[in-house]
Parts: structure tokens; C-alpha cells; sequence
């Protein structure tokens, strides 16, 4: 069965850079991100400190997220192993 990544604020910045996001925003450990598609803004807020990993429940919420604006079976991979 496939299990959640330990993955850091830095690495999930990069995996959502790699589908268009880019930083918009930032307020102490909230960095907000941005791509626009056909128009529209589709945003996404990412939590953290620094290099430590982010916890299990907050990275299943920004996958969640993701999950609105990018497909599944392209997201997969990056926060699952096999």
C-alpha cells in the first residue's frame, strides 16, 4: 500500500513549481502560491518551518488542495511511494 512522503516546505514548493505554481505571497510560515489557467487564479497555501518536515495531517491537506487544480495521477507520484 502506497504511503505518505516525508516531504519538507521546500521540497512540496518545488513539486508544485514543476505545475505552474509560483510564490505570490508570503506571512511568516505561510508561503502562497499561484498559477493562472484560461484565466483564472487558482491558489494554493502552503504551512511550514523551514527545512523540518510538515506534519502528516497538514501535508494531506496542501494534496488535497492540489488535488483541485491538478490531476491525481499526476500529483501521485510525487507524494506517494509505491
Amino acid at each position: 500500500m502506497p504511503r505518505l512522503r516525508r516531504l519538507d516546505v521546500q521540497e512540496v514548493i518545488r513539486i508544485l513549481r514543476r505545475f505552474g505554481f509560483e510564490i505570490y505571497s508570503q506571512r511568516g510560515s505561510h508561503i502562497r502560491l499561484q498559477r493562472i489557467v484560461d484565466g483564472q487564479v487558482q491558489r494554493i497555501s502552503v504551512a511550514g518551518h523551514g527545512s523540518t518536515e510538515i506534519k502528516v495531517g497538514t501535508l494531506m491537506s496542501i494534496y488535497r488542495d492540489a488535488r483541485r487544480f491538478v490531476t491525481e495521477e499526476e500529483l501521485h507520484p510525487f507524494f506517494y511511494t509505491d
